[in-house]
Parts: structure tokens; sequence; C-alpha cells
């Protein structure tokens, strides 16, 4: 395959496009996806394990998931700097090589401390993956046929989260733990070949000015800030929490004041002036907090409390993904209809429903009850997603749409890391609470479940400030959205 294929559709005779001769470039592509979306699926539903196995505690063992999403949050803006100046297939190959190494390092990994340090190369090899991949298929198929193809790709996105806690379970409990990062292996080495032989080659372009300071300032800023938070679940007082809390707020505001200065930021900050933007994307941020607090709660849950293996906690938990990927045709074209605010209200209701539901529970919980809220939480996450995501990129000023992805990418990741850090912290802190209350003569299991049902519960409180902010959403001008389509690429719309 020439080089020219990377500048215009494949076609057949000249004028037909031809869905064969995309299919082993789509192909290798899927499978590096599926590999990288999977991953970050497979880890919740192992945490238990790993507590158990390392000898440690929740609060250090959540550093594996951290540490990786604020690693996709530190490459995913790099994405489209990288393959300008070194060609798209290059670098798909290369963060493909990176992500299946960093796969059979945590596999190998001899302590907590050497699982986050491979886990975050994990991370800085997978961040890259799934918006380049997008990219160079949205650039080989015609506009007419862009929707059924990016389509196609679109299906790990959704079979990932459905299947990754069953896989991961089933591993866990049969195999072994080890095995969730290193059958990542012969898929990377299938990724990589089918890649080098299938993909087209593209050329290294001119690039922008790359922002060094605002790239060192970013991870600084949000890991010491989630590392602050970690600490402050245990005691805001505490020397980690004030170090890490005044640490990561000084590179923060430094970070913010370099972005608003520079003339190619990393992050494009000036979008957050649009008060459509900024109400849109705070609201997709309190979405995901609740899917990612859940997404980890409800495994330890099942495992710790009801006494589940991995394996059936996996296919518990099933029903969420498929919920919300039943929803999202659903709510995509009512969102044409009626726009995001309606979706928006009743998707966040029905999720502070189901997360009311789970705050109630206890050690008798029938896991039916269990399983009915997270059928009605996977709902509501696919009635407000992607109508958030289509409002936050129709309300960015239009000279701005192009810069918004790699933003709320980035972003997303952040917000999971912190989602992810501060309710394991405050689960932490309200079980050693009502272990103290009820003393050394009670039931530890009560603490435990009370822990729980707390963290449950300020999950659905955070997620009723989203849906009173739903309430002021607008639909957005229509000089924001029209043209969109020739001055974005919605590839790189698609995250983690």
């Amino acid at each position: 395959m020439t080089s020219n294929a990377a500048t215009k559709p494949l076609t057949q005779e000249g004028d037909t496009f031809s869905l064969k001769a995309i299919l082993p470039p789509l192909l290798a592509i899927i499978v590096g996806m599926i590999m990288v979306i999977l991953d970050s699926t497979v880890v919740n539903n192992a945490v238990p394990k790993l507590v158990e196995y390392f000898h440690t505690d929740l609060k250090t063992i959540q550093w594996a998931i951290t540490g990786y999403t604020l690693a996709l949050s530190a490459v995913i803006p790099l994405a489209g700097w990288m393959t300008d100046k070194f060609g798209s297939k290059r670098i798909f190959l290369v963060t493909i090589v990176l992500f299946t190494l960093g796969s059979v390092l945590c596999g190998l990994a001899q302590s907590p401390e050497q699982l986050i340090i491979f886990r975050i190369i994990q991370g800085l090899g997978g961040g890259m993956v799934a918006p380049i991949g997008m990219a160079m298929v949205f650039k080989l198929a015609p506009p007419e046929r862009r929707g059924s193809i990016m389509g196609v790709l679109g299906i790990p996105m959704l079979m990932a989260p459905a299947f990754g806690p069953v896989i991961s379970g089933y591993l866990v409990d049969y195999v072994s733990w080890h095995w969730i990062f290193m059958i990542n292996l012969p898929i990377g080495i299938v990724a990589f070949i089918l890649g080098k032989k299938y993909l087209p080659k593209t050329e290294p372009q001119k690039s922008t000015h790359l922002d060094i300071l605002g790239m060192c300032l970013a991870p600084i800023a949000f890991a010491m800030l989630a590392y602050g938070v970690s600490e402050g679940g245990t005691d805001w007082s505490s020397t980690g929490a004030i170090t890490g809390l005044t640490i990561g707020g000084i590179a923060l505001i430094l970070f913010i004041v370099v972005e608003l200065r520079q003339k190619y930021p990393l992050l494009e900050l000036k979008v957050f002036k649009s008060s459509d933007f900024s109400r849109g994307i705070i609201l997709t941020w309190i979405v995901q907090m609740a899917l990612f607090g859940a997404t980890l709660m409800i495994p330890l849950y099942l495992q710790n409390i009801k006494g589940y293996t991995a394996l059936h906690t996996g296919w518990i938990v099933m029903p969420q993904a498929l919920c919300a990927g039943l929803m999202m045709p659903i709510s995509g074209r009512l969102f044409d209809k009626i726009g995001a605010r309606p979706l928006a209200f009743c998707g966040l209701s029905v999720i502070a429903t189901a997360m009311f539901i789970l705050s109630t529970v206890n050690v008798d919980t029938p896991i039916w009850m269990v399983i009915v809220a997270v059928c009605v939480m996977g709902l509501g996450m696919g009635s407000t997603m992607m109508p958030l995501n289509t409002h936050v990129l129709n309300s960015a000023p239009r000279h701005l749409v192009s810069r918004v992805t790699p933003l709320t990418s980035a972003a997303q990741q952040v917000v999971v890391s912190f989602a992810v850090t501060g309710l394991t912290a405050y689960l932490t802190s309200h079980i050693n609470t009502h272990m103290a209350t009820i003393g050394k003569t009670g039931n530890p299991q009560t603490a435990l479940v009370a822990g729980f049902g707390d963290t449950f519960f300020l999950t659905a409180c955070i997620v009723c400030v989203g849906i009173a902010m739903s309430l002021i959403l607008r639909k957005p001008k229509m000089h924001q959205v029209e043209n969109i389509g020739e001055e974005v690429d919605p590839a790189m719309m698609m995250g983690h």
C-alpha cells in the first residue's frame, strides 16, 4: 500500500469505494483499540484480588488505576503533534509496542509500586491508540461512508466495557490475575503485525510548536492534586494532603496562565469563555464521576460484602454496558429533535435513582436489586453521555472547535483519576469511622457495608448537582454549530 492511500479514500477502479480494500487496515486498528480499551475495563474487577495478592490496601492499589488514567491524560493532547511530526502509522505502531511492553511488565510486577509504575507505562502507550486509529480510518473512508465505517470502529467501544469484567473475572478466578495483563502480549503482537503490513504509510508533515512547559506542568498539577485528595480522605490536615494540594494547586495555576498565553497551547482553555461549553463539560464530568466511581465500587461491594467471585461479579455488572449501548442510538436520534437539556435532566435523574438504590445496600440486599440498579444506571448513562458530548462540541466557539477534542478527552481521564482517588479515600475513611464507632465487639461487616452506603450516597448527591445544572443548559447559537464538520475531525472525539 503506497503513501497515496494515506491521502485519499481507498477506491476500486478509480471511482467506487471498496469496503474490502479498507478491511485489512480497519482490522489492524480495531485489534489495537480492543486491546487498549479492554484493559481499561478489566482492572476494576481484579482490585480485590490485587489487594489480597500484594498484602496491601485499597488506597494503594487504586493508584494502579489513577496512574494509568493520568498517563492517558498526559499523552492524548500530544497525538496530533506526534502524528504530524513522525507520521501516524509510525506513532500508532510505537504506541502498540509501548502498551504491550507495559502490559507484560504489569504481569511480572512483584510489588504494588512496580505495578503502579508499569501501569503508567501502559497509559503512556495506550493514550494515543484510539485517537490516532480513528483519525486514520476517518481519512481512508470517503465522506459519504464515514458514518458506517466509524460505526464499525464503535463496536469495540461498546463490547469492551461489556465483556471486559467477565474476561477479567474468568482469568482472576481460574487462571491468574497476571493474565489480565499478559493476555495483551499475543494481541499486541497481532496488532503490530497487521499494522505494519496493512496500515497505509503516512509522511511526516510540518508540525506546530510543542508546548513543552504546559506538557511538564499538567502532569505535576493533576498528579499532586490527586495525591492530595487521596491523603485528604484520611486526614485533610496531614502533611501529605497539604503538600499535595499546595504543590498541585500552584502547578495548576501556572499551567492555566501558561496555556492562556501560548499561541499553540497543549490544551485550549480559552474555550471555557463560552458559558454554554462550560456548563456542558461540567455535566459530562459529573456523569463520568458517577460512571467510574460506580464501576470501581460495585465490584468491591459484590466481592468484599456479598462474597461473589470475580467471574460472577463480571456477569452481574455486564448489563450496565449493554443497557448503555442500547440507549445510545436512541438518545442520538432524540438529541436531533429535542436537544440536550431534557435528555440530560432525565438521564441524570435515572442515574441518581440508581445511586440512591445502591446507597441502601447491606449484607442481605438481594442480588436482583443490585442488577436492577446496574441496568438503570446503564440506561441513564446511554441517555446522557452522547447528547452531552455533542452539546459540548456544538457549544464551542467555531474557531476553537478543532482544539476542543484533545481538551475533552484529556479532561475525561483527569476527572476519572480524581473520581477513583476521591471516592476510594472517602470509602476508606468512612469504613474506618464506622469501625471506630462499633468498637471491637461489633461486626466489622456492618462497618464495611455502611462505608459503601455512604460512598454511593455521596455519588448520588453529586449527580443531583448535575440534575440542577442540566436545567440551565441552552441550545447553542447557530453560528457556533454551522460548518463544524469542516473544522473538526470527529475521529478525535473518541476517548477511552
